[in-house]
């Protein structure tokens, strides 16, 4: 047994959940619910939790009393039956910036044969994709949170932050030239396995949300720390070599790591959302839109 939500374990949300089933959902003729809601998987238990999430905030709020969470997530209001409207539009707005990078790239960047060598092209073109499956994920599991759906979610960002690491550690040591090949097949498959590895565990040995947490936290601090150390080495390093001046593109992701650990500290700040739907996690989500644009827009200088 575990303690749920402080809401989860309220006696009149537990005694609202039991009369609503109760007389409404086991009644001769339980409702048929609306086609925007049975779209969404929804049920008349789950309905009638939603609806008791609803009513017991409302009293809370009128009571003077703070507003608690349900099942770990804050009482949203939902819009067409999805749960949490708000990082739902702010995921799909995430999935603009790399949809336009992959058409951006694969036109800007031309193939191995065409008429530059871009040896770099297919790890560009990595991140784009594995970000835009990341935030269709990411639209999904926030639209409607089920096991697998929130899955999906997980496993997808720790493929978008495994596969941005991978990148870092290709485009900082070169290790997509001919000479470095052995290299990078090694390092190709030990990312592989520790993927895999870790999608294993979850699924079938132990879903343990610290875990997952530590590892992408970890992968993701060593992807920050390359990033910083390409920015450092090529503006203090190597303006003397290449021009006379300081080539301010290339602080581009330092600040965009400045920008992103900032936007992943709204996180530690959660509160209870504003207009029944914006909390410090959408926020989050709203706060990487941008940097995805200035990310990939330094991605096509730098090739």
């Amino acid at each position: 047994s575990a303690s749920a939500s402080a809401g989860d374990r309220l006696s009149e949300f537990r005694n609202c959940v039991a009369n609503c089933v109760g007389t409404v959902c086991n009644s001769l003729s339980p409702p048929r619910l609306p086609l925007y809601l049975t779209a969404f998987f929804w049920d008349c238990t789950q309905d009638c939790d939603y609806q008791c999430q609803r009513a017991i905030t409302f009293q809370r709020i009128d009571d003077d009393k703070p507003v608690l969470q349900f099942h770990g997530k804050w009482p949203f209001k939902r819009l067409l039956g999805i749960q949490e409207p708000a990082s739902v539009l702010f995921s799909m707005l995430n999935f603009v910036p790399h949809y336009l990078a992959f058409h951006e790239l694969r036109k800007t960047l031309p193939p191995d044969d065409a008429r530059a060598n871009f040896f770099l092209r297919k790890y560009y073109l990595l991140v784009t994709i594995t970000g835009m499956n990341a935030w269709i994920w990411s639209s999904v599991f926030h639209c409607r949170d089920f096991v697998l759906t929130e899955r999906m979610d997980y496993f997808s960002a720790g493929l978008t932050i495994l596969s941005g690491f991978y990148f870092a550690v290709v485009r900082n040591f070169r290790l997509d030239r001919q000479e470095m090949e052995r290299a990078r097949v090694v390092f190709t498959i030990v990312c592989c396995l520790a993927l895999f590895s870790h999608i294993f565990y979850l699924s079938f040995i132990k879903f343990s949300y610290s875990y997952n947490m530590m590892a992408n936290v970890v992968i993701g601090i060593c992807q920050n720390l390359l990033w910083v150390y390409y920015s450092i080495c090529n503006y203090f390093f190597t303006a003397d070599i290449y021009s006379k001046q300081r080539e301010l593109w290339t602080l581009w992701p330092l600040w965009n790591v400045i920008l992103l650990t900032f936007a992943m500290s709204l996180e530690l700040f959660d509160f209870p959302p504003w207009m029944d739907a914006i909390d410090a996690h959408s926020l989050w989500h709203a706060a990487t839109i941008v940097p995805s644009f200035w990310w990939y827009k330094w991605m096509t200088k730098d090739a």
